[in-house]
């Protein structure tokens, strides 16, 4: 039962295509992943159907199937993204190379995307402001094996005032109201009122005017929600341009959604197989701002050096940091974080011991082999037992990458008869 109010502005809205409206709700719901370029080629799955027009590594899949509990998920080989959640960052347009803000980005699937489409080149701050989503960002970062990524639990604000004009693109994917997943989550229909929209509006107008901030002359900047709310969607964007005469509304080709004023865009769920989205694509004009200074990394620990050597592992262009005991390989472009609340800075090598290094879950992740790799077939009982934490048969001796089929999922110490297990007690079965 949705909301009678909600029904009566969205008859208003929709007019004669109101009606096509009320009968997508009643179609079985389209679901759809997304496979991982960082992880390589795309696996044949016999659950994987049709590819999602607007997302060249999107696809729909059979509802029946249960991909979530498959061992490539856990391998970081895809991510379940309903499919037009993937439509934002497909207007974004990230590019290898550049310095890229996602300001809302939990849990993970627009940032991961954009992570994606990177190809790991470049610089990407995700942030999240609250601290229990934030941990399941960076979880969703490690599985993902992106390596290029800072995860930080700000206040929009605090990144405006540190970061600004330092990124060639931002998406704000702002949290709404939610009317655009009523039908594939009740809490959105229980906990909607007018009020809640409205506080939804003022806040959206808060984080775009920190994300205005964070844009480079001549970036671009994506807004984005799921809701159909005017006050949130083409009120918001009005809004913002009138208080922010330094954008403008850019025109993108993008022939799947339907366009709108000023910039925007609407995924309606009866026009495609998905559920309902707004975006807007904005561009910021040429002016002059101060470059912000960016730091020199550390040099690398001579442990580091030889356990590198002995797996034959070449880290991408970048430099180290480290946090205590533990050492990052980080973007070439990551700032000064001194003051900030930073979850993951980047790609996690592991932690350094007087005598030894300690290879990092999060490096398994992000390679795609090694000089000692043990792999499995996907569906074996080895690969089972190994996400259970037990040990597992091998010859190998040391550190071993473990691989189910052609994809890492994380470490092994081989004695030449078992590896003992190294898989994260946190996310064993």
């Amino acid at each position: 039962m949705l909301p009678e109010a909600f029904l009566e502005r969205m008859k208003g809205q929709l007019g004669e295509e109101y009606g096509d409206y009320l009968k997508s709700l009643e179609r079985p719901r389209a679901v759809a992943l997304r496979f991982n370029p960082l992880k390589g080629e795309a696996p044949q799955l016999p659950f994987v159907g049709a590819g999602v027009p607007w997302e060249p590594v999107g696809y729909y899949y059979d509802p029946e199937a249960r991909p979530g509990l498959h061992v490539y998920h856990e391998a970081g080989v895809y991510y379940l993204q309903e499919a037009s959640a993937m439509a934002p960052v497909a207007l974004l347009d990230p590019q290898p190379g550049e310095r890229i803000c996602d300001l809302c980005a939990a849990p993970g699937g627009k940032t991961t995307q954009i992570a994606g489409r990177m190809g790991g080149q470049g610089f990407l701050l995700c942030n999240e402001i609250n601290p229990k989503r934030a941990k399941i960002l960076s979880r969703n970062i490690e599985r993902m094996a992106v390596p290029n990524a800072l995860v930080t639990n700000e206040h929009p604000a605090v990144l405006a005032e540190r970061f600004a004009g330092f990124f060639d693109r931002v998406l704000v994917d702002a949290p709404c109201s939610g009317e655009g997943m009523f039908r594939k989550e009740e809490a959105a229909v229980t906990d909607w009122s007018q009020e809640t929209v409205e506080m939804c509006a003022r806040r959206q107008g808060e984080i775009l005017n920190s994300a205005a901030a964070l844009v480079r002359p001549g970036g671009r900047l994506v807004y984005s929600t799921c809701t159909f709310a005017p006050e949130e969607d083409e009120g918001a964007v009005a809004r913002f341009l009138e208080a922010h005469p330094e954008f403008a509304p850019e025109t993108v080709d993008a022939p799947w959604f339907v366009p709108g004023k000023n910039g925007s865009f609407r995924m309606w769920p009866h026009k495609l197989l998905g559920e309902g989205h707004f975006a807007a694509v904005l561009r910021k004009m040429e002016c002059s701002e101060e470059a912000l200074p960016i730091p020199a990394g550390e040099k690398l620990p001579k442990i580091w050096t030889a356990f590198a050597k002995e797996l034959g592992i070449d880290l991408p262009e970048g430099k180290a940091v480290s946090f205590g005991q533990t050492l990052y390989w980080v973007s070439p472009d990551l700032p000064e974080l001194r003051k900030l609340k930073v979850l993951r800075p980047g790609l996690e090598l592991g932690t350094v011991k007087q005598d030894r290094f300690e290879p990092a879950h999060a490096l398994a992740l992000w390679l795609k082999t090694c000089a000692a790799v043990q792999r499995y077939a996907p569906d074996s009982r080895e690969i089972g037992a190994y996400l259970h934490g037990d040990v597992v048969p091998s010859g190998e001796k040391g550190w071993c990458l473990v691989c189910a089929g052609d994809y890492s999922i994380g470490w092994g110490k081989g004695d030449g008869r078992v590896l003992k297990n190294h898989y994260p007690k946190g996310l064993r079965r």
